[in-house]
């Protein structure tokens, strides 16, 4: 069990800190909505979400929030006006109770929900979860190990592995057991931006800096002051911003776009790439010296078929979620069906794995899994499909379809690795993550077809 802190003012994640830590339970400070998508996107339905709503308009969004995530834990709503108390009924939100904000009825309400429950091991090595992440293979235990050295300094962390692995919530992770998690926890996702916009996103920019800056606008370096600042496919920077970003890393200073004056920062700096940064710098294409910077610590994610042991228990997370979302009264997995499950590739790793699953939980008929519903015919052939095409693009299909079915074999066929994609289809990488945004936008809220490997998740631009 974890609990989820939605709170701006950081208040209820203080109390939640001071009072938690002894029982062994997660903490997942957030500070906005924009922040809580990966969060709940991992929780079960153990974990509990407090959230401080400060006005009518906050638990509105909140409320929609939470109907479109599909989040089925419990909620408890801190309102500061007496008035609002039974807020959760006005809007409809299930297994969610209000309370007026105060330090006795915080404490009294941790006391209530941990009443009862199995105490958390805090201890990364034994424990098959932490804070978010789930697995008891030694690969790794190995790696949430690294996570609380590293997060008990405040050295630079660089996160590289294949896409999938859960890079972004190692990074989280980090954040959530460092000194800085009730600061802000700011990501920004190299791949995601265009080239033209990522200065301004990454420093700022000052009034009249160019076309279209009709204001002054804060960066993420200065949004992530005092906090994490977490840089997402760092390997995807051009060369003259990851000199900018170097001389930043430095000197711990910045200069917005436009502007002349210093800006100081102080942020912990986490990033992830599934390139091999090492590599990409003795090739060239990524900065020697920027490597040595941001990878003081390196934490490698393993892909999902070197810690097989590990399916069963993600199975069991991901088809406990699914139930509850879908409402379906799923009991278990056929020994059979999860050894076909154990025998798979999983280019995809855990995302692929997770959209399997949701799309079982969605068609399946019965109260158990069996091979029958977990449609693996494509899985292990994806290979041979690859090489036979015509089976793929039926007579009459719409080209688009076909460019998206051909681009996503083809990312299955070199794992994910988006560059090496590119380079066979032709295309840039830009131009590729502009289509698997596209593709993402298309089908949100649906779980993809089992031959797909999702794309890059849609970061939502919501503040509470």
């Amino acid at each position: 069990m974890q609990f989820i802190v939605l709170d701006p003012t950081q208040e209820v994640g203080r109390l939640a800190d001071k009072l938690l830590a002894a029982a062994g339970v997660g903490i997942v400070p957030v500070g906005s909505l924009h922040s809580l998508a990966s969060p709940l996107a991992a929780a079960g339905a153990d974990d509990v979400l407090i959230a401080r709503v400060r006005r009518g308009d906050d638990g509105v969004r909140l409320a929609e929030y939470l109907h479109n995530r599909g989040f089925v834990g419990k909620t408890f709503l801190v309102v500061d006006d007496p008035e609002e108390l039974g807020l959760e009924e006005r809007l409809g939100l299930p297994r969610t109770e209000s309370l007026q904000f105060s330090t006795t009825l915080i404490e009294a309400l941790f006391t209530r929900v941990l009443a009862g429950r199995p105490r958390c091991v805090a201890s990364p090595r034994t424990s098959a979860t932490f804070h978010g992440l789930v697995g008891r293979s030694k690969q790794i235990l190995e790696v949430f190990s690294r996570i609380e050295k590293a997060a008990a300094g405040d050295a630079n962390v660089c996160i590289y592995g294949e896409s999938g692995t859960g890079k972004e919530l190692i990074a989280r992770a980090t954040h959530a057991i460092s000194d800085r998690r009730n600061g802000p926890l700011v990501t920004f996702d190299c791949a995601a931006v265009p080239e033209g916009l990522a200065e301004s996103q990454l420093f700022g920019h000052v009034r009249g800096a160019f076309t279209g800056a009709i204001e002054h606008r804060e960066g993420v370096f200065s949004q992530a002051d005092g906090g994490t600042l977490f840089i997402d496919e760092l390997c995807e920077l051009s060369m003259p911003l990851q000199a900018k970003l170097l001389r930043v890393v430095q000197g711990r200073e910045f200069v917005k776009v436009g502007g002349t004056k210093p800006i100081r920062t102080n942020i912990r700096l986490v990033t992830a790439t599934n390139r091999d940064p090492k590599k990409a710098a003795d090739a060239g294409t990524f900065r020697a010296d920027l490597y040595y910077r941001v990878a003081v610590v390196m934490v490698k994610v393993p892909p999902l078929r070197e810690r097989r042991e590990d399916i069963p228990l993600l199975v069991s997370h991901f088809l406990e979620r699914y139930a509850a979302a879908y409402k379906k009264p799923i009991r278990g997995v056929q020994p059979s069906a999860m050894e076909r499950m154990m025998a798979m590739p999983w280019p995809g790793n855990i995302r692929q794995l997770e959209n399997f699953l949701a799309q079982a939980v969605v068609l399946v008929e019965g109260d158990l899994l069996t091979e029958r519903d977990l449609f693996v015919e494509d899985a292990p052939a994806a290979t041979a499909a690859a090489a036979t095409p015509s089976l793929q693009f039926e007579p009459g299909m719409p080209l688009r379809e076909v460019e998206r079915r051909h681009i996503l074999r083809t990312l299955q066929r070199v794992h994910g690795n988006r560059t090496e994609a590119a380079k066979m289809l032709g295309i840039s990488v830009r131009c590729l993550q502009y289509k698997l945004k596209a593709y993402a936008q298309t089908v949100e809220g649906l779980a993809p077809a089992p031959d797909a490997i999702e794309p890059a998740p849609v970061r939502l631009v919501a503040t509470l």
